[in-house]
């Protein structure tokens, strides 16, 4: 059985260029990854930049309140 202070977690990457343009219609829906971290090497927010396919370039994904 896992421990409720696990060391590492799930989080979840979203993407800010989706958020900043409100998800119209030339790019649909918000992109997001699933990772897993850290959290005693990591303890503030993740930050990364990663490939979204709907824009065909790399944006950066930032890690969701939960």
């Amino acid at each position: 059985m896992t421990k409720s202070k696990d060391a590492r977690v799930t989080i979840t990457l979203e993407c800010t260029a989706c958020v900043r343009r409100g998800a119209n219609q030339k790019y649909p829906g918000i992109s997001r990854y699933t990772t897993r971290k850290n959290r005693r090497n990591m303890p503030t927010r993740l930050e990364l930049r990663k490939y979204r396919p709907c824009c065909y370039e790399h944006t950066i994904y930032k890690e969701l309140k939960k």
